[in-house]
């Protein structure tokens, strides 16, 4: 399966959509979803993605050990190790495709002081 490293502008920013939620490996959802190199449990968030006149929203997989405190909607965020990884499956005689997006971890973006007033 091939994954593609996602390039970003330097303008492009991220904003934290929802709280993180575990990412299952079955429709039962009764076994987590583990990072296969680290054993890491696997958690996904949506952040909004902006990037000139547009913004989106993306759900990303991290591992859990990938997450700041201090993760609350609102709060900018740069993803580190961002990868794209397109798939494809059939089910019950229906395509479905889409891209899975994957990071190696979240960084809290430090707010930019605001000038004195002089």
């Amino acid at each position: 399966m091939a994954r593609i490293r996602v390039g970003l502008l330097p303008t492009s920013s991220f904003m934290v959509g929802t709280l993180p939620v575990p990412k299952y490996a079955d429709a039962e959802k009764t076994q987590f979803a583990t990072d296969r190199e680290t054993g890491a449990k696997l958690m996904t968030i949506t952040l909004f993605f902006m990037e000139e006149d547009r913004a989106e929203a993306m759900k990303i997989t991290v591992p859990e050990t990938g997450l700041p405190n201090g993760l609350k909607p609102g709060v900018p965020v740069r993803p580190v190790e961002l990868f794209a990884t397109p798939w494809a499956r059939v089910f019950n005689g229906q395509l479905s495709d889409g891209i899975a997006y994957r990071v190696e971890r979240l960084d809290l973006v430090a707010p930019v002081p605001a000038a004195d007033a002089a």
